[in-house]
């Protein structure tokens, strides 16, 4: 193997200070492989600096040259470190390693940076134990001078073996290790990491204390030093305007799921509310999160996902303004990156390009500041928000050099890099992005992703108040809040940030009109009311050009937009002035983006509203009903349909009109008509619960009272929102269409991820009789009533309330049904209440499917409750990955049965019951003779004696009319006991028990004798 050492003329470091110390030695070329450098009296630590110091590009050349000559791989590496073991000569040179060790690092000044660094690139945590003694004989061996017994470490010091086992950091960049060409499969980054150095010993960020503490200590290069403190001084920046309000949104740990068995796509799964697991302890919680799942030297991928306008980007920044106040010292370099300013066409750039030069302010590119990055990865957190603007991947970097090449390439080459974790491995990379798309569809592999959760009623309020004091109108906060609670369909949308802005704005210009006013109650009036001034005063055509701008970039997902393309300056600097549009820092040209994506979607389907080119049978597809391959843009601009049905629907003076004259009129009304035709003819009973969602939204929009009546009155008695999202727009608009429909309804709002004060809205309605939800959602509804006094609104949710038919599907779900349980026993204790809960009386139908692992766990916290469900008919204990609750389980089970005296199935399949199951199981089941109907024992391990107790209790089970023992062990033998004790049960109606232990000849002959076996 070649020796990857460099070939300096002296050494680099000055003359340690003290007395009886080795004098800096001279080095020569150091040729050969690692035992002649292991012999040689080279110091380890000068050689250490010698090559952290080589230049990156040096590395590069060296790393990459003559790749095919003299490697070997992990297999031949770890028999060559055998093969050295028993070696003498090399065991010698590994002791002189250990007494090195003791000798460098006798000085106090240089024990707390570089006996880490030394300890750690030469493996010690990997050494084979040896005995101390042996290390004794081999002092008077080769070694640079001996040191004085004053100087010697003391005996508390750690150990020093002798031998490594193997290198499981083979890119390590001692010179005592495996070069890269040796190990191809670590990237360069790897190289070069410093974990046993702490913080305080290498961050630039570091305390004035911890500086003048570690003042000998090796600092950083000046211009490093400048770097990052231009680093921080311009994420230290407060944003101006709105963009500085702070209210804090709730991270929550959320994970990607198939929407469906036949498709591949994935969304965000959907857990019911007391399932969430927020992130309370903020920004570090969310950078530590994929910690557990982060292998050494990876890259570490943590993705923040939510709709548009729910404040990531803001949480970004925060990020960023956090480690430049000294919040995270666990990195050295913070690069924030909106990828619009990576929306770049065919040109080239290096990685230094990406993190210095494409940025919102641009810093820069210095080689050695971009030295310092590249050698530590760890260290850095790069920050790419918005990334749903990267929806194409252009492959990996192919090249000789694999992930250290510094080729220029184009920037979705990069980010391929990055994403694919090839380049700068090791990093942190923070995502943010929406959660449908083709980048999020990836996201499933990163180490850890959370969504962002909007604001609740409370913080739109704080927001609003904020809004108010910063525009300095502070006597109109308590005016503006009267005007936001009068319009509840607004409230409940301010749970996006962007839209509670837009409240904002609109609500001090209101006010500044005086008067009495109030607030729209439509998305698409709050919108005409902040756009319809600005348009007053708009050139011509400027209106209709930018909507046409906003309407093409959606369709190609973008919301960036060059000042060549308005249709005049006049037109780009009006959309400026108004606040339409606005600069977008860093991006390619002078670019701009619109002010927000909701504007985008409003300018998009005003365009569609005032377009001639829009054929009238074409239209009915943007309202995102239709499936998705007739979908002609996707539905990126999520927020068209429901402004172009208000747009096209409501009256046109004070809507449409507002924004482009009554010109327009004529075109509006035949494409009302239109739309009209379209939305009486949808069915809302064959709907799915998204699409149905819509339409409620799109139909309120119109405020058109017969449309409105027309989708209600058409609405199913019975509406499932399984695995649906009910956001708290959804939850209003929901709780407004059952009222208007003015008949009784039942609803399932399990795994909507539905939050306290909506789902106590929904079920409080006199016209919901019968609903469905989460176990431990209803339980902490229930409380939260009871802490409230609210007593007639919790006897209406304790009626209203079933979990017919239950499914336990986790050990959670096992513990709820418990606390379920629990709360109907504390009633029953109490005098001012009634006894049984409505929804623990009236289950008939209970499923337990839990598998091999936690079946035989929860089972027994069944048991203790089975009592409780008095009205309980269907009990399955079958699942197709078997609950296996074995003889033990039936046991337990079979001692519940004198009180389950209404149980008509009992299913106990595949749950690897024996003879001594089957024996317990005959013994208890004249407890159930007046009600069973129904008993499967398909798929267990019952022999003949098993057989035999279910033969011989037969007949006493006057009300069984099925017995289904197939698939088990039993030979003829016990099949012929069952068919003797058949004959005595004239109301049994089917015996099936084939089984491949019994000769088909026996089966046929039985079955001939009676006709009621079955043999399928």
């Amino acid at each position: 193997m070649r020796c990857l050492a460099p070939h300096p003329a002296g050494s680099y470091l000055p003359e340690p200070q003290g007395s009886g110390q080795c004098a800096a030695m001279e080095l020569g070329p150091l040729e050969g492989g690692y035992l002649e450098l292991l012999n040689s009296h080279a110091d380890p630590l000068q050689l250490y600096h010698l090559y952290d110091q080589m230049d990156p590009a040096r590395e590069e050349i060296e790393l990459c040259s003559e790749p095919d000559m003299d490697t070997i791989n992990c297999e031949q590496f770890s028999r060559l470190l055998c093969d050295m073991e028993g070696d003498e000569e090399t065991r010698e040179a590994y002791a002189n390693i250990a007494e090195l060790d003791q000798y460098v690092f006798q000085d106090s000044q240089l024990e707390g940076l570089s006996k880490g660094i030394f300890i750690e690139h030469i493996g010690l945590e990997e050494m084979i134990g040896e005995s101390v003694e042996t290390l004794e004989e081999k002092k008077s061996q080769k070694r640079c001078e001996v040191p004085q017994a004053s100087q010697v470490l003391p005996s508390s010091s750690p150990a020093i073996h002798s031998l490594p086992k193997s290198p499981e950091r083979p890119g390590s960049t001692s010179p005592f290790a495996p070069s890269a060409a040796d190990l191809p499969g670590m990237p360069e980054p790897a190289l070069t990491s410093r974990a046993d150095v702490t913080e305080e010993q290498m961050s630039p960020t570091r305390s004035p204390a911890a500086h003048e503490v570690s003042g000998q200590l090796p600092k950083w290069p000046e211009r490093v030093e400048k770097f990052c403190s231009a680093l921080r001084d311009m994420y230290q920046a407060e944003p101006a305007g709105p963009e500085g309000i702070l209210v804090e949104v709730e991270l929550v740990r959320a994970r990607l799921e198939r929407s469906s068995s036949k498709s591949q796509e994935r969304e965000l799964a959907t857990p019911d509310w007391a399932e969430r697991q927020p992130a309370r302890g903020g920004l570090a919680e969310v950078l530590l999160a994929g910690g557990d799942r982060r292998r050494p030297r990876e890259t570490q991928v943590i993705a923040v996902l939510g709709k548009a306008g729910q404040g990531k980007s803001r949480w970004a920044r925060e990020a960023s303004r956090a480690w430049a106040r000294g919040q995270l010292p666990q990195y050295d370099f913070v690069f924030y990156l909106p990828c619009h300013c990576l929306d770049r066409g065919g040109d080239t750039y290096r990685l230094q390009d990406l993190l210095f030069s494409l940025g919102p302010r641009p810093l820069p590119v210095d080689d050695e500041v971009f030295s310092y990055v590249w050698r530590r990865p760890d260290r850095v957190l790069l920050i790419l928000d918005a990334s749903e603007g990267l929806e194409g991947q252009d492959g990996l970097l192919h090249s000789a050099c694999g992930p250290v090449c510094t080729e220029p390439h184009s920037v979705r080459g990069l980010l391929a890099g990055l994403f694919q974790r090839k380049l700068l491995r090791g990093c942190t990379l923070l995502l943010t992005a929406r959660p449908r798309g083709r980048l999020a569809q990836s996201l499933s592999k990163a180490d850890a992703l959370f969504e962002v959760a909007g604001f609740s009623a409370e913080q739109a309020k704080t927001y609003l108040t904020r809004y108010l004091e910063r525009a300095g109108a502070t006597e109109r906060q308590e005016r503006a809040l009267e005007l936001l609670q009068g319009q509840p369909f607004l409230l409940s949308h301010c749970h996006s940030p962007t839209l509670c802005r837009a409240v904002g704005q609109l609500s001090e210009a209101l006010l500044e009109l005086g008067g009495e006013t109030e607030l729209p109650s439509t998305l698409t009036g709050l919108y005409v009311g902040l756009l319809g001034p600005a348009a007053r005063d708009s050139p011509p055509g400027a209106l209709a050009g930018l909507a046409r701008l906003a309407w093409e970039l959606g369709r190609r997902r973008r919301g960036t937009l060059l000042e060549s393309q308005f249709p005049s300056a006049e037109a780009r600097a009006w959309a400026v002035a108004k606040g339409l549009v606005q600069p977008a820092p860093g991006a390619a040209a002078e670019g701009l983006a619109f002010s927000s994506f909701l504007l985008q979607c409003f300018l998009g389907a005003v365009w569609l509203a005032l377009s001639s080119d829009i054929k009238d049978k074409e239209l009915p597809q943007y309202l995102a009903l239709t499936p998705r391959k007739k979908r002609p843009y996707d539905n990126w601009l999520e927020g068209v349909p429901r402004f172009l049905a208000g747009l096209v629907f409501q009256p046109h003076a004070d809507c449409l009109g507002a924004l482009a004259g009554p010109a327009a009129a004529t075109l509006k009304d035949r494409k009302q008509k239109v739309l009209t035709r379209y939305l009486k003819r949808l069915q809302p009973g064959t709907l799915r619960a998204g699409q149905l969602l819509e339409l409620l939204h799109c139909t309120r929009e119109t405020l058109d009272a017969g449309l409105w009546q027309h989708v209600v009155q058409g609405l199913p008695a019975h509406l499932s929102f399984v695995g649906t999202r009910l956001t708290p727009p959804h939850t209003y608009v929901l709780g407004s269409a059952l009222e208007a429909a003015g008949r009784d309804f039942s609803l399932d709002l399990c795994s909507t991820g539905i939050d306290p004060p909506g789902l106590g809205s929904l079920v409080g309605l006199s016209c919901v009789t019968h609903f469905r939800a989460a176990l431990s959602d209803m339980v902490g509804l229930w409380e939260s009533l009871q802490q409230r006094g609210e007593a007639k609104l919790l006897r209406a949710v304790e009626e209203k309330f079933t979990i017919e038919p239950f499914k336990a599907k986790s050990v959670k779900d096992v513990e709820d049904l418990g606390n379920l349980v629990q709360i109907q026993r504390t009633r029953s204790s109490s005098e001012d209440t009634a006894g049984e809960l409505p929804a623990v009386r009236d289950l008939k139908k209970l499923e337990f499917a839990l598998g091999p692992v936690s079946g035989p766990q929860a089972f027994p916290k069944l048991v203790r409750i089975l009592e409780a469900f008095s009205s309980l008919q269907h009990l399955d204990l079958d699942s197709l990955s078997e609950n296996k609750i074995g003889d033990e389980g039936v046991e337990q089970l079979s001692a519940t049965f004198p009180r389950l005296k209404a149980l008509e199935t009992l299913n106990l399949s595949q749950n690897n019951i024996t003879d001594v199951g089957a024996c317990k199981l005959a013994e208890a089941l004249p407890s159930l003779a007046e009600s069973l109907l129904r008993l499967s024992l398909y798929n267990n391990c019952i022999c003949d004696m098993g057989a035999e107790s279910l033969a011989h209790v037969l007949p006493d089970m006057g009300s069984l009319r099925v017995l289904d023992v197939q698939y088990n062990k039993f030979t003829a033998a016990g099949a012929q006991q069952l068919a003797a004790s058949l004959r005595k049960c004239p109301h049994v109606e089917t015996l099936a028990m084939w089984t491949p232990t019994i000769p088909f000849g026996v089966h046929e002959h039985l079955q001939q004798l009676d006709s009621r076996i079955s043999l399928k």
